[in-house]
């Protein structure tokens, strides 16, 4: 009978770690033209949703970003109608190999 209530236990939380969820480095950006209101609303969705703002840009209305996938889904979704783009933040190389 213990080992039963043993695996239970084990299933249970093994469940719930599988129900965490994934954090994704974003890059959201706006257009010119979106006021500040927009902007400070998708920075604060994330921020209650767990995630975090590591980076505001100056030359672009725009924030970097990890936050929980289910946050960038909904923030995406709401923010559709003001052209927001999210983007998954990544790492950009440029290569001068030449194969002869």
């Amino acid at each position: 009978m213990r080992l039963i209530s043993t695996i239970a236990a084990a299933l249970a939380v093994a469940q719930g770690i599988s129900a965490v969820d994934i954090q994704k480095s974003i890059i959201v950006s706006f257009p010119s033209e979106t006021t500040d209101d927009i902007v400070n609303r998708a920075k604060d969705d994330i921020e209650k949703a767990g995630g975090i703002i590591t980076h505001e840009y100056q030359l672009i209305k725009g924030f970097a970003a990890k936050a929980p996938q289910k946050i960038i889904e909904a923030v995406s979704a709401w923010s559709a109608e003001f052209n927001v783009v999210i983007e998954e933040d990544q790492v950009v190389q440029i290569s001068n190999s030449k194969e002869n």
